[in-house]
């Protein structure tokens, strides 16, 4: 298992914008009252991408930031001459956070829009039960939030059949860097608390083998803390999680629930002197005030200290420029991630000079890896193939090499809570 660097290191991205014309995309409609979309591109004959984020639901927060960047990649993409010669059609569906919804909708794309590949999901849970009906209709699913370490022991059983990848890495290297991180800040005892879903069973597991080879100890491991992502009091949860006073509780969460687990514990007090470790699920400017402030004025969470995918690819510069000439503020935590993936199902859809899922799954790992030549911008890269070149796609949030298993490799933030409730990031973790 790969040793774990922590090096401290502000990381702060502002960047100057590649240039293409300014043009508006052309946008696919939907039926669904949660879909976000503009009308439709009557030609159908086009590259048709679909998007399936929470706009609503416990993800809502994050999901309508990455939700956002599609459409500016689509916008970009049609700027500069489109796919195949013609524009891309995005239609855009909200999963609300939730498997059934995250179903019916992918269904939709797959079977009565008919896309060729889907942005999707943000939540584990969603895009769990969303990559069979991908597989099963040959869409390429490419997830730019989904980390449960469950999608890549699926890929290695051969059930996508390729149809899968994702921009964001499995929780695997997230669960060893924060595993590091408890280490380094002399934590010997911890106790985990998880939502009870693939996202955070899976980093839980990932975690207590982690921290136990780091010679750690993991206080309820016989008993585990999972609570219902439908639950909305979590007074039995909050009281065993931080039970027999651990020197840290891991806390894996959604912002909505989470919020609510973690204002039980300080109510009861059993978090008094215990140190909060977070993971990406609420690395969210709502989350310190949802958890609320505490009897001297300060916020509950204030010194929680977690870990989030992070961004450090050469694409970065021209994305942080142009989110901030459109939004007025900072691309937020995995947008890079989603520009990345709308990035290369457009890339992949030129390489394989179709629109169908099939040409757009068979060029995606040749777009995204070595060899061929290195481009950060996507409108040179669909340059560069329409001249019949290889290229191999740097990406917003990384080098976006994609394995067999549909995983890339990433780097982490370190982040904390200060007084006031913002967030800030304090040093990055890279595995090795």
């Amino acid at each position: 298992m790969s040793k774990l660097k922590v090096a401290i290191a502000l990381t702060v991205a502002t960047f100057l914008a590649a240039g293409c014309q300014t043009n508006t995309p052309s946008t696919g409609t939907s039926t669904s009252p949660a879909t976000t979309t503009a009308p439709a591109d009557t030609s159908n004959s086009g590259l048709k991408i679909g998007s399936l984020l929470p706009l609503t639901g416990d993800l809502s927060t994050i999901g309508q930031q990455m939700a956002s960047a599609v459409p500016l990649m689509v916008e970009k993409v049609n700027a500069c001459g489109g796919v195949n010669g013609q524009n891309i059609t995005l239609i855009s569906q909200d999963d609300q956070t939730d498997p059934v919804a995250g179903t019916s909708a992918m269904t939709k794309l797959a079977e009565v829009d008919n896309v060729a590949g889907v942005v999707g999901s943000y939540a584990s849970s969603v895009s769990s039960a969303a990559v069979g009906i991908a597989a099963r209709n040959n869409v390429m699913l490419i997830s730019p939030g989904s980390t449960s370490p469950v999608f890549t022991e699926r890929a290695k059983k051969g059930e996508f059949k390729g149809y899968w990848a994702r921009t964001a890495p499995p929780d695997t290297y997230q669960a060893l860097a924060l595993a590091q991180l408890a280490n380094e800040k002399g934590f010997k005892r911890v106790s985990t608390v998880v939502i009870n879903n693939d996202y955070g069973v899976g980093f839980e597991r990932a975690f207590v083998s982690a921290f136990k080879k780091l010679g750690g100890t993991i206080v309820n491991e016989a008993q585990p803390t999972r609570y219902d992502p439908k639950a909305t009091t979590f007074d039995t949860e909050a009281a065993a999680a931080f039970a027999n006073k651990p020197d840290a509780v891991i806390a894996v969460l959604y912002e909505e629930t989470g919020s609510l687990l973690l204002k039980s514990a300080y109510q009861q007090g059993v978090s008094e002197g215990v140190q909060v470790m977070l993971t990406d699920g609420v690395k969210s400017v709502n989350f310190p005030p949802k958890v609320g402030k505490a009897s001297d004025g300060k916020f509950i969470v204030t010194g929680a200290i977690g870990t989030v995918p992070g961004a450090d690819g050469e694409a970065l510069q021209a994305l942080t420029t142009l989110w901030q000439d459109k939004k007025q503020q900072p691309p937020g935590e995995y947008v890079p991630q989603t520009w990345d993936a709308a990035a290369l199902l457009t890339l992949a859809a030129q390489s394989a000079k179709t629109n169908s899922g099939e040409g757009v799954q068979s060029k995606i790992r040749e777009v995204a890896n070595a060899p061929g030549t290195e481009v950060s911008d996507v409108c040179e890269g669909l340059k560069l193939l329409r001249e019949g070149q290889d290229i191999n796609y740097q990406g917003a949030s990384g080098n976006v090499d994609i394995d067999a298993n549909g995983d890339v490799v990433g780097v982490y933030d370190v982040w904390t809570v200060t007084n006031d409730g913002k967030l800030d990031i304090t040093g990055q973790v890279s595995p090795k």
